[in-house]
């Protein structure tokens, strides 16, 4: 589902060269789960961009589903992620002006689903917040407003999902709840995941854990595997 060969991303000032990303390689099955973990700067949230097609590498390749992103135009690249790709922000990103339920409509309409009403009213309702529709992201606390952000991630049914922190803003409880959400919903898709994150929980819940460290992408070898 996901392969990345010789991804670099390198900025360039006037006076030097920064290397935030060098040489990453893996790929990742349909189904799988993996968690990119990390200290604070060190490019995490930079290379899950470079993953969902949001940024461009310096060089080398991404894959989603066999399709190359550095060989799509931005056009070609925004319909891929209204057809295959889920993303969770940190910060939620829901549009203030709009309520719950329409907040999770938006991709389903975009995709033109004639049944968007009912399936977002389905999916908060899975997520706890079918009686929280009517209001608007600023009257929902913050694990609130990350459940109807990762139920309007999944309303597309997308066949990959990336997470730039899903439980950092939350407090212990809430991002328990998140995490148990994010993997139910993981198992009854079948979605592909991919996580940023500093959450321990979080990480020995995924398939497969990687570390980012100077620039480089190592992935961490489980307890009791070869």
């Amino acid at each position: 589902m996901l392969t990345v060969n010789s991804l670099a991303k390198i900025i360039i000032t006037p006076n030097s060269h920064l290397n935030i990303l060098n040489n990453i390689n893996f790929h990742l099955q349909a189904g799988e789960s993996m968690a990119i973990t990390g200290v604070s700067g060190s490019g995490k949230s930079t290379l899950l961009s470079l993953l969902a097609g949001l940024d461009k590498p310096t060089s080398g390749q991404v894959k989603i589903d066999g399709q190359s992103l550095t060989k799509l135009d931005e056009e070609q690249r925004a319909a891929l992620r209204r057809d295959k790709i889920g993303f969770i922000f940190q910060s939620f990103h829901l549009i203030p002006a709009l309520t719950a339920l329409d907040n999770v409509m938006l991709p389903l309409e975009l995709k033109g689903d004639k049944n968007a009403r009912e399936q977002a009213f389905n999916l908060l309702e899975r997520v706890g917040l079918s009686e929280r529709y009517e209001h608007q992201p600023l009257q929902l606390s913050g694990g609130e407003q990350q459940r109807v952000a990762i139920a309007r991630a999944f309303a597309g049914e997308p066949e990959i999902l990336f997470a730039d922190e899903p439980t950092g803003n939350l407090d212990q409880l809430s991002g328990e709840n998140v995490i148990e959400l994010l993997f139910q919903l993981n198992q009854e898709q079948g979605t592909t995941l991919v996580l940023v994150t500093h959450d321990p929980l979080l990480a020995r819940n995924c398939h497969r854990q990687f570390r980012l460290e100077q620039a480089s992408l190592q992935e961490v070898m489980l307890q009791g595997t070869d």
